[in-house]
């Protein structure tokens, strides 16, 4: 019988650990994604928190992006806005989040995980961590998950990976445009640099963190908004006929 789908949280020596799991690659259905916003959300009113890690289960996909199951299922506008404000609300909740959020990205990551790695604030990963985005394949568009990945990779990088959306970009490549700021060549390699680093953070004034954290991430006040209009998008994308179709086709 297969793991079953999950979000958890440890907190250690003020360091909040925070994963997620689900046994397709680590996808995200909309229930994990209301679970995943909720602990990040808490865990940074938790005054013994100073730093959190983000990471996903398992040692191959950090994540598969939206659950392919979910999207087959949509069948109206308001379905859909639903399903997509569910990145958004995670992308939000890391955005406000007081406390710096440390990305553990152990192997491939599509669609909307490129999302989450981009709005972390401190992201390593493995030589195996490729991206994509790869809704253009299925009709869509990265239109939730755009503004945190042109942040981390500018415009040109962005709309690079945008339109080429049967392609994977190595790790070379996402650290040289900023996503990853460094690059191991193994899962044990990373989980030391990890801990290590948020060890090192947690010596720091909590306060000065809290303050950096505004100034990253000036400029972003509208995202409620924006992101919210951008599901709203998806989510009619989502029930074209081309999308549809191609959804059936993967089943």
């Amino acid at each position: 019988m297969s793991e079953q789908p999950y979000v958890k949280q440890q907190i250690n020596n003020h360091i909040a650990t925070i994963e997620f799991f689900h046994p397709a690659h680590n996808s995200l259905p909309g229930d994990l994604l209301a679970q995943l916003a909720e602990t990040i959300t808490k865990a940074g009113q938790n005054d013994e928190v100073k730093v959190i890690i983000m990471q996903s289960g398992g040692d191959r996909t950090f994540c598969a992006g939206a659950s392919f199951t979910e999207l087959i299922s949509i069948n109206d506008d308001k379905t859909g806005e639903i399903f997509f404000s569910g990145f958004a609300n995670v992308i939000n909740a890391m955005r406000k989040c007081p406390k710096f959020i440390i990305g553990r990205i152990q192997g491939k990551t599509v669609g909307g995980g490129v999302g989450l790695a981009s709005a972390v604030d401190y992201c390593m990963a493995t030589k195996y961590a490729s991206i994509k985005l790869s809704e253009l394949n299925i009709g869509i568009g990265p239109f939730v998950v755009g503004p945190a990945v042109e942040r981390k990779l500018d415009l040109s990088g962005f709309s690079q990976i945008a339109i080429d959306a049967n392609s994977f970009y190595d790790a070379e490549w996402a650290r040289n445009k900023g996503l990853y700021m460094k690059v191991f060549e193994d899962v044990e390699s990373l989980d030391e640099a990890v801990q290590a680093f948020a060890e090192n953070l947690c010596t720091y004034n909590p306060e000065a963190m809290t303050e950096m954290k505004k100034v990253f991430w000036a400029g972003t006040e509208n995202w409620d908004e924006l992101l919210k209009e951008r599901a709203k998008i998806s989510g009619r994308l989502v029930l074209s006929a081309f999308t549809k179709k191609k959804l059936e086709s993967y089943k």
